[in-house]
C-alpha cells in the first residue's frame, strides 16, 4: 500500500496566494482596492517506472492521494500495487514518481496520454476517440438507499469541508458521504477531475470501500467523472449541477446513480438509489 512521504523542502502548499491591491468596482458604492486570496496551480507530472505519463495543472496539496487516485481511476493499477510515491520538486513544477510491477507496463502503454493539458482536463490528449466513451463494467446493486432529504444534507455538508474555497471562491471539491455518518473525506483542487482523483486516493489510503457511500461534487457531472466514480466502486454521485446527457447514458449502463440538487430540488437522472416518498 502506498505511503505518504514528507513533502520535499520548498515544495508548494495548498495555501492561497495573496494578491495585494486588487481593484474592485462594486455594483453600488465607490471603487476601491483589496488584498485578494487566490488558489495556486502548478504543473504536476505523473511518472510511472521512469516515464512521464501525463502532466496536469493541479493544486499543490494531497499529492500522494492524487497520484494513487489517478492511477486507480485511469485503470492503470490498483492502489495496492503502488509503492511509495516520491514527490520531487522540479524547476517547472512537481513530479510524482511511482514504480509499478512490470506486469503493468502494458496498461501504462495502453492508457498513456502525452499531454500538458489545461486545468484538470479529463480527456485531453487521449489518442483514440473510443477511449473517451469506453463502456464501464456493471456495478453491483447498491447496498443502501437515501431520501431526498439525506441527499440535500450531503450536498450541504460538503460546503463545510471546503476551506480553500472559502478563502478563494475558486476551487472545486469532491467528498465521500456515508449514510448515517456524513462526509468522511473531502479534497479540493483547481481542477474538478483532480479533486475527485485526490478523493479516490484518500479513500484507498484509508482502506475505505467505495461501495459504502456516494461521491459528492461541487461541479457538473461529465463522462470523466462517471468513469472515475465507477473505478472507485461507488454506486452514486450527488452533485450541485446537472449532468451531461452522455454522462447519464454511461451511468445508466453501469448501474450508477446520478442525483443533482440544483435549485434545492433533488433530481435522479439514473440509478435506483433515491427512495420514493
Amino acid at each position: 500500500m502506498p505511503r505518504r512521504p514528507s513533502a520535499p523542502a520548498g515544495s508548494p502548499r495548498n495555501e492561497p496566494a495573496v494578491i495585494p491591491g486588487t481593484r474592485l468596482v462594486p455594483a453600488t458604492g465607490p471603487a476601491g482596492a483589496e488584498d485578494r486570496a487566490l488558489p495556486e496551480e502548478v504543473p504536476v507530472a505523473l511518472v510511472y517506472n521512469g516515464g512521464t505519463f501525463a502532466v496536469m495543472m493541479a493544486s499543490p496539496a494531497d499529492l500522494t492521494e492524487f497520484a494513487v487516485g489517478f492511477t486507480v481511476s485511469e485503470g492503470i493499477a490498483p492502489a495496492d500495487e503502488v509503492g511509495e510515491v516520491e514527490i520531487a520538486g522540479h524547476p517547472a513544477g512537481i513530479e510524482l514518481r511511482m514504480w509499478l510491477p512490470a506486469t503493468r507496463e502494458a496498461a501504462i502503454a495502453a492508457r498513456r496520454r502525452a499531454l500538458a493539458g489545461p486545468v484538470g482536463c479529463g480527456l485531453c490528449g487521449i489518442e483514440r476517440l473510443e477511449e473517451a466513451t469506453r463502456p464501464l463494467p456493471r456495478l453491483p446493486p447498491p447496498r443502501w438507499s437515501l431520501s431526498a432529504g439525506a441527499a440535500r444534507e450531503a450536498l450541504d455538508a460538503l460546503r463545510r469541508h471546503q476551506p480553500l474555497h472559502d478563502a478563494t471562491r475558486a476551487v472545486h471539491a469532491a467528498g465521500f458521504w456515508v449514510p448515517g455518518t456524513g462526509i468522511v473525506a473531502a479534497c479540493e483542487d483547481v481542477g474538478r477531475h483532480n479533486a475527485l482523483d485526490k478523493l479516490i486516493g484518500a479513500l484507498a489510503l484509508s482502506g475505505r470501500d467505495g461501495a459504502e457511500g456516494a461521491v459528492v461534487l461541487t461541479s457538473r457531472v461529465s463522462i470523466e467523472m462517471v468513469q472515475k466514480t465507477a473505478a472507485l466502486g461507488a454506486p452514486a454521485i450527488l452533485a450541485v449541477s446537472a449532468p451531461t446527457a452522455q454522462a447519464v447514458a454511461l451511468a445508466q449502463g453501469a448501474g450508477l446513480a446520478i442525483l443533482s440538487g440544483a435549485g434545492g430540488t433533488i433530481r435522479a437522472y439514473s440509478g435506483t438509489i433515491l427512495e420514493t416518498p
